[in-house]
């Protein structure tokens, strides 16, 4: 195959590029100095070593030394709250709103109304089962307020149902516009959706 198509059907792969953005960024890459491909190939390739992913929340976080990451191993950090995020992403949009000073948990995804996508189930339940002896108290759904992220947070729920005489489920509140990704909101926004959230 051809090395340009080739590049760039891979660089397809990645969420939000299709396949004329893959080809653009091929053509962008061979115009560039020789040096910042070889960067950016070092870069990729030294990802797995450099970066891994919490045995505890499943977020990825630098550190080759630590066992857990910032947030896990923080004992300032409040165990009787935990919130689940679909992404990394999300988990660094909260944090910047400075609201929040519970435990965390990166579902890995969504689960989409086809039946298509999956989370990180059995984890899930290990963490909650692990949580509860630490004192857990609610388990907060920031879930994106697409149709997808209701589905998982009802998927959640169904999950969780057995852990109701000892949890609270809760949901982000007014703030979060129908339709809207976690990732994407502003600080202001998340803080109102965190300072109103409501049992679920």
């Amino acid at each position: 195959m051809d090395k340009i198509d080739e590049l760039a059907q891979a660089l397809a792969r990645l969420p939000g590029i299709g396949p004329r953005q893959g080809k653009r960024f091929v053509f962008y890459l061979l115009a560039a100095p020789a040096h910042e491909r070889s960067k950016l190939a070092e870069l990729i390739a030294s990802l797995g070593k450099d970066v891994r992913q919490c045995p505890e929340c499943l977020r990825f976080y630098n550190g080759s030394t630590t066992l857990a990451c910032n947030y896990c191993s923080d004992t300032k950090r409040d165990d009787t709250q935990l919130m689940l995020v679909e992404k990394d992403q999300d988990l660094a949009a909260i944090e910047r709103a400075g609201t929040y000073r519970g435990r965390y948990f990166v579902l890995g995804g969504v689960l989409t109304l086809t039946g298509k996508g999956a989370i990180h189930e059995k984890e899930l339940l290990r963490m909650i089962e692990k949580r509860l002896k630490n004192n857990l108290k609610e388990v907060v759904l920031a879930l994106s307020a697409t149709s997808e992220g209701e589905h998982t947070a009802d998927h959640v729920r169904e999950l969780l149902a057995p852990y109701r005489d000892h949890i609270t489920l809760s949901v982000l509140g007014r703030g979060l516009a129908t339709g809207s990704e976690l990732e994407y909101s502003d600080a202001e926004t998340l803080r109102a959706a965190l300072t109103n959230r409501r049992e679920t």
